[in-house]
């Protein structure tokens, strides 16, 4: 019998991955996903679920209706991606990860129709692990989040009670599309007829695609009140959580219409625990103090907008900023954005797909950015900790997978 990792390095080297690899891995085909659910007893009718897309807070939004759902009393699944450290991350119930035999078991009994009949990608294999898993271990419910847009994503076969887009802005352009309504269109897919949708944030230039989509699957739509003053406690913390609460709390009010016996009690009380109920990671995550350091997963426009508007509003002695990139993303747009007041500590993510620090290093020189070029993650965030003042801050960020080196 193979070893979990013998296993994780089957599923990273055999099967096309869009973390490691990119567009080459993405496409606008659902036939291996409902051939592999198919052959698999098609496990995702046997549970409820809840279906979430959106450009940004999918994740958070996810763990908070899961862990809502939790204090409630039910058995919860929760598929979410990419991981951050352990493959495992993605498949969780009850904040639980699936096992490392259960990941083994289900490659080898399988692995001859993967290779002899379908050749899934990396993201369709997991999603049938899912899928499967959560079918075995009896699951109330399962909260689903997209990996990539909507209407082709290896998820959209559900047909959920609820369906969930948080909010529309520019990601994945090269894939989705270059305008916004074309995003939106793809995120728009997981509508379903007669299931009822949250929109997370009312965008009037994407607003009339998600309204003719509903009208056409007879779906009734809500838009959450992202203008409450006072929002619940929560222990989701950073710049835009805001707008994730008011999303969840939406979700949950239309979970609660439809009949599901979820408490105002259960409601708060899944929002004050959301970490500690889910096992959530990488969300204005601090990794020291003195100097304060933090880390966020904030990866394309509107995301690092939230995150440099909280920077500067911030009190620190001096900024240093760990920053690394993959290829694929707008960085110029992104470095019209960054704080000029910081120390660059500028790394490479360790995957194909990360942009070399020296490139990066050039496409900021033009900006008038500080910055010193490292060979790792680890590297350039040890020499920013030596070289801070205790009163100095350090935020590192610009790609989910720098983020993932150092949590």
């Amino acid at each position: 019998m193979p070893t979990y990792q013998d296993t994780i390095d089957y599923l990273f080297a055999q099967l096309p991955m869009f973390q490691r690899i990119g567009k080459k891995a993405f496409k606008k085909d659902l036939s291996n996903i409902n051939a592999l659910t198919t052959y698999l007893g098609k496990p995702h009718t046997l549970y409820p679920t809840i279906h979430i897309a959106g450009t940004n807070g999918k994740g958070s939004t996810a763990h908070g209706i899961a862990s809502i759902l939790q204090e409630a009393g039910y058995k919860v699944g929760l598929y979410t991606s990419p991981h951050y450290k352990d493959f495992r991350e993605r498949i969780k119930i009850n904040g639980t990860f699936i096992s490392e035999e259960a990941i083994i078991n289900f490659v080898e009994a399988h692995k001859d129709f993967f290779e002899n009949k379908v050749q899934p990608s990396f993201f369709e294999i997991t999603v049938a692990m899912a899928f499967d898993y959560f079918a075995k271990e009896a699951v109330d419910y399962a909260v689903i989040e997209t990996g990539l847009g909507g209407i082709y994503d290896s998820t959209n076969i559900i047909t959920p009670i609820l369906s969930v887009i948080t909010n529309i802005s520019f990601d994945h352009m090269h894939i989705l599309g270059n305008t916004l309504p074309k995003i939106a269109s793809s995120k728009a897919g997981i509508i379903k007829p007669n299931v009822p949708v949250v929109i997370g944030k009312y965008q009037p230039e994407v607003m009339p695609v998600f309204l003719e989509k509903a009208n056409e699957c007879n779906s009734r739509l809500f838009v959450a009140d992202q203008k409450q003053a006072i929002l619940p406690k929560s222990d989701l913390v950073g710049p835009y959580q805001h707008e994730n609460i008011a999303t969840i709390l939406k979700a949950a009010d239309i979970l609660q219409l439809e009949g599901l016996p979820i408490s105002d009690q259960n409601i708060l009380a899944g929002l004050e625990n959301v970490i500690a109920n889910t096992r959530m990671m990488g969300r204005w995550q601090t990794l020291q103090k003195e100097p304060l350091v933090i880390t966020d997963s904030a990866h394309n426009i509107a995301g690092f907008q939230h995150v440099v508007d909280k920077i500067r509003a911030m009190d620190y002695r001096q900024l240093h900023i760990v920053f690394g990139v993959v290829k694929d993303k707008d960085v110029e747009a992104l470095l019209e954005l960054l704080p000029k007041n910081a120390y660059y500590y500028l790394c490479c993510p360790n995957l194909p797909r990360g942009l070399n620090a020296q490139l990066l290093q050039e496409k900021m020189q033009p900006f008038g950015f500080e910055t010193q070029v490292f060979d790792s993650v680890e590297q350039a965030l040890n020499i920013a900790i030596e070289t801070a003042h205790k009163e100095d801050f350090i935020y590192v960020g610009g790609s989910t997978f720098v983020v993932a080196e150092v949590i």
